[in-house]
Parts: C-alpha cells; sequence; structure tokens
C-alpha cells in the first residue's frame, strides 16, 4: 500500500515547483522531502521527477500521479472530519445538494436554521444541476426540478415544495412594464429580443421553449447569460427583456420591473428529494419545514417564518437531537 505521507509531501513538490519550495511550505528540510520523494519512487517503480536545469520538474507519468492524488486526499480529508466528529461526540451529518436560483433565495437561510437547531450537525451543501438524479452518491435531501408528477425513485420520496410560475423581467420603460402588475399574454414577446438565462440548456429552458411553442412562437435569442442575475443586469442595461421563474427574481434592481405571464404560464415544479433512510431524522424535519415556510415567502421575510419553524421544534424538544442522517458528500 502506498505510504500516504509520502503522497502528500511529492503533491506539495509538484505544487511549490521545486524541493525548496515544498519545504518551505512543510516546514521540513529539502534533505528530508527530496527523501520522501526517492522513498514514493522506489515503492511505485515509477520515475516522477525529472532533473530541470539545477531544479526538477514532475515528469507525464508524476503528473498523472498528482492529479490521482488531488481525489484521494480530498477523499482521505472527509475521513480525517468525521474521524473527528467522532471523536468529538458530532455524530450526525446531513448532505443536501441545490439547484442555483434556490441556492441564492433560500440556502442561506436553511443553512443558518439548520445549524441554529442542530450546532452539532456536520452540514455538507452542493450545487447540481437542477434536474440531475443520475448515477453515483446522492445526498441525503436534494432540492430539484421535475415534472409536476414526479413522486420520486426507489430509494427517495419525492416531496412537493413549489409550482413556481415563469415571469418576463422587462425594462422599466418597456411598454409591458405598464401593464399594472397584470398578466399579459407570453405570445406579446414574440417580437422582443430575447435574453437566454439558461446556459446549461437544462429543464427549465425547454420548458419555456414549449411553452412559447404552444404560444406560436419561437424565441428570438440575441444575448447569452450564463444565469438569472447576469440576465437581469442586461435586462437592466436596455438590452433586451428575459423570462425566469419566479423564485429568479426576488431582488430586481431598480431599473426593471417583471411582469406575470398567461396563455400558457410557463410552470416548473420544485421538489426536495429525501432518501428513505434519512426522511425521519430531526434534522431533515426542520429542513422540510423551513423549505414549506420559505416556499410561501421571498427571502426576507421567509427568514421570519423559518425561524418559527425552528422555535416549534426546538419546544417539541427535538432540536437537542443530532441527526443521524448518512455520510455528507
Amino acid at each position: 500500500m502506498l505510504d500516504v505521507h509520502r503522497l502528500r509531501v511529492f503533491r506539495a513538490v509538484v505544487a511549490g515547483g521545486s524541493v525548496n519550495a515544498a519545504a518551505l511550505n512543510l516546514g521540513y528540510t529539502p534533505s528530508a522531502v527530496s527523501q520522501h520523494v526517492a522513498a514514493l519512487q522506489r515503492e511505485t517503480g515509477l520515475a516522477l521527477l525529472a532533473r530541470s536545469g539545477r531544479g526538477v520538474r514532475p515528469t507525464a507519468v508524476g503528473l498523472a500521479l498528482a492529479r490521482r492524488i488531488d481525489g484521494v486526499l480530498a477523499q482521505l480529508g472527509d475521513v480525517e472530519a468525521l474521524v473527528t466528529d467522532l471523536r468529538e461526540g458530532r455524530t450526525g451529518s446531513l448532505s443536501i445538494a441545490y439547484f442555483a436560483s434556490v441556492g441564492s433565495a433560500w440556502m442561506p437561510t436553511v443553512a443558518r436554521e439548520l445549524l441554529r437547531g442542530f450546532p452539532d450537525l456536520r452540514l455538507a451543501l452542493e450545487l447540481r444541476d437542477d434536474s440531475s438524479t443520475g448515477p453515483g452518491p446522492r445526498p441525503d435531501v436534494q432540492l430539484m426540478v421535475q415534472p409536476r408528477d414526479f413522486t420520486g425513485t426507489r430509494e427517495a420520496r419525492a416531496h412537493h415544495l413549489l409550482d413556481d410560475p415563469y415571469l418576463a423581467v422587462v425594462p422599466r420603460g418597456h411598454p409591458l412594464a405598464g401593464a399594472g402588475g397584470h398578466p399579459v399574454e407570453l405570445a406579446r414577446l414574440a417580437g422582443e429580443t430575447w435574453i437566454d438565462n439558461d446556459f446549461a440548456r437544462g429543464w427549465c429552458r425547454q420548458n419555456l421553449l414549449d411553452a412559447c411553442q404552444s404560444a406560436g412562437f419561437s424565441p428570438s435569442f440575441r444575448v447569452e447569460a450564463h444565469d438569472y442575475p447576469t440576465a437581469i443586469a442586461f435586462v437592466d442595461a436596455g438590452i433586451g427583456i428575459t423570462v425566469l421563474p419566479r423564485i429568479g427574481a426576488v431582488r430586481l434592481p431598480a431599473g426593471v420591473t417583471a411582469v406575470p405571464l398567461t396563455s400558457p404560464t410557463p410552470v416548473r415544479s420544485i421538489f426536495a428529494l429525501v432518501q428513505t433512510s434519512a426522511e425521519t431524522t430531526p434534522a431533515v424535519q426542520l429542513l422540510l419545514r423551513v423549505l414549506h415556510t420559505l416556499r410561501h415567502d421571498p427571502p426576507a421575510a421567509g427568514q421570519a417564518a423559518a425561524a418559527g419553524a425552528t422555535s416549534q421544534l426546538a419546544t417539541s424538544g427535538s432540536s437537542r437531537a443530532v441527526a443521524e442522517s448518512g455520510s455528507a458528500v
């Protein structure tokens, strides 16, 4: 078995660009670093470093090994953190995957309320595609967009949170801005300059395109933005209009306004996909309470409602428990 400490030292040499830099960063002597690398080369039977002038450089196989070491050390770091948690009595962990628009609108409040209710909880948050249910390690809870009739998977149950209607975001001087909050027909946007806001070409974008087809047109995208805030900034600059789910329009600059849509109204459904092994834990129960309060309110108002969910659970005594919800990812 390879010596992990030698792998760390070798990776430090590659990252630092020299034996001396690695020695300085690690607090070792250059001789000790060289000895560790030499031992690793004997252990692997590979030439990992080659002379380069007065210094050394990683060989092709050395670079390949260094890239793989990064993943190994990251996993080892997770194991070491778990060992520390177990040693210090923190046995609860909760992993949550989320997509970008709920990340900015909901996740700061979610994280705050979970850690307020369970100070010893080891919380792992991960940004994922909004509809991904593919193979691989699954988080305890995943916030995702799915069709309205989605019920979950064999290992996880879907909790419906919100049907999120789409809005048109237009400059305040735009003719549609004078609708006074009344819905406008989607077909009225057919001749506009559209700003695309879904670089990943995901389910949410396809849902919008399908609605436009139902209204008899295909949107003319002239500008490509990677996310909702960037698209909104283009609208604020007077470049065009964009259409996005309501939760993505909770913080609009003064120069734009959101207009409801009808005939049809594109809608996406947001779910919390919860692993059955974690569903009954106190932390997941609190998470679902917080999410159900946030869905009714924009973030500023939702924070007070979420705090109420925490106090309710604390009153029942459940907040003293630590969630046993599986390993974080």
